[in-house]
């Protein structure tokens, strides 16, 4: 269990980091726009959210072998209802940017999902 994790945060860090990067210089340097949350919150969450995941995909395949793709659409609908819940105040905040907030949230969600989606189905087919 040990192994599967430390090879996933192996990627996941390098992954969260340059994705940060990128999303950070543009913010900064190219669109010169502030958004309602910052770059390190989001990808906070992010990174969180995916590592919780993944922790909890292991312990579902350690335990529960059969179960592990459910485990994992279970998981990732909670995630879906998560950041509902992280975007709420911006919605409700009534920021003229609302849309261009939201995107730098689920630009990164959706590559995120991805990533996660990719290691789940590793998971998965060592059955």
């Amino acid at each position: 269990m040990k192994n599967d994790l430390l090879a996933f945060l192996k990627r996941l860090l390098p992954f969260t980091l340059i994705l940060w990067l990128i999303q950070f210089l543009l913010q900064h340097y190219v669109l010169e726009l502030e958004f309602y949350y910052s770059s390190f919150s989001i990808y906070l969450f992010h990174f969180l959210a995916t590592f919780l995941i993944y922790l909890s995909l292991v312990f579902v395949y350690r335990n529960f072998t059969e179960n592990t793709g459910f485990a994992f659409m279970g998981l990732t609908f909670f995630k879906m209802v998560m950041a509902v819940i992280f975007l709420l105040p911006l919605i409700l905040s009534g920021v003229d940017t609302v849309f261009v907030d939201i995107l730098a949230f689920f630009i990164p969600y959706f590559l995120y999902l991805i990533f996660e989606t990719i290691y789940a189905v590793k998971l998965i087919n060592r059955a």
